[in-house]
């Protein structure tokens, strides 16, 4: 997939657009990615970085990185993306001119929305404008009860496995491992300390059992109760892996939801209740396997 962050950067054709910020590439985005390919044109997706809903002065964390999002937009078989910066410029282009300096220079044809979309300044585009303008509009099959939002309220919620059947796949949580306090080690369970970008969605604390780098692993997302921490931590012991990781981006996927953190009478009743997580993780599945 090429990736460009200018219209001028890609060659004369006509295209099939798609235009939203695809947080998470769930199975509603992909319903419309489908479409793209129906179309005969160039498959082209329009994103968004940062979030328009950041630069409009509102909290949110994203499902995905935009590392990760143009990963699985190639993996759902588009052929090209524009990465727009979105701005407080961006934000108050009126319709006309978002087609007129975006579309237009595109040479799309055809625009993947539903009746629901809207765009441009006070959200007052939408598809018969689009149509007015001499654009096709290609409507998107609903897939009922699946956004980001609610993706987000799963997780939240450390449901893992009905966030997988939204996703098409399992959740996921990215970082760069860095040193830790090495206690893992010591209790016979080195573990990776994943740093994750403030941006990004992390779910509810708790114990999981899940995947990484081949092979399966039981992480820790919690404040380590037992030695009375404070700070988050995402900790993924890795079962049957040696190596150095330190400075390395990890992607892990959550599985189960094995239990809740806590702490314990002793080093010992901590040690073997690990043991326990450990063996759940081995005989762990993908949801929906």
């Amino acid at each position: 997939m090429k990736v460009v962050r200018s219209p001028t950067e890609l060659e004369p054709a006509e295209r099939a657009v798609a235009i939203g910020t695809f947080d998470g590439v769930h199975l509603g985005h992909r319903a419309a990615l489908g479409r793209l390919g129906e179309t005969g044109l160039r498959s082209t997706v329009i994103t968004f970085d940062p979030h328009p809903r950041i630069v409009l002065g509102y909290e949110i964390q994203l499902i995905s990185s935009l590392a990760r999002r143009l990963e699985l937009l190639e993996e759902a078989g588009v052929e090209e993306t524009l990465v727009t910066e979105f701005t407080v410029e961006v934000a108050r282009l009126e319709p006309e001119e978002f087609v007129e300096q975006i579309l237009r220079p595109l040479g799309a044809r055809a625009v993947v929305a539903a009746e629901s979309f809207r765009f441009g300044r006070r959200r007052r585009g939408d598809v018969h404008l689009l149509r007015e303008l001499g654009l096709e509009v290609l409507d998107v099959p609903v897939v009922e009860d699946v956004s980001s939002s609610r993706i987000r309220d799963l997780l939240g919620a450390g449901d893992v496995v009905a966030a997988a059947e939204l996703l098409g796949r399992p959740a996921e949580v990215e970082g760069t491992v860095v040193a830790g306090d090495q206690r893992g080690g010591t209790l016979g369970f080195p573990t990776a300390n994943l740093a994750v970008d403030p941006a990004l969605f992390v779910p509810a604390y708790g114990i999981y059992a899940g995947f990484a780098l081949d092979t399966r692993a039981a992480i820790s997302i919690g404040v380590n109760p037992h030695y009375g921490g404070r700070d988050r931590r995402i900790e993924a012991f890795l079962l049957d892996f040696e190596g150095d990781l330190y400075g390395d981006e990890v992607r892990v996927e959550l599985w189960e939801r094995l239990r809740d953190e806590r702490a314990f009478g002793s080093e010992q009743e901590l040690v073997a209740q690990i043991a326990r997580d450990v063996e759940e993780t081995r005989r762990s599945s993908p949801p929906g396997s």
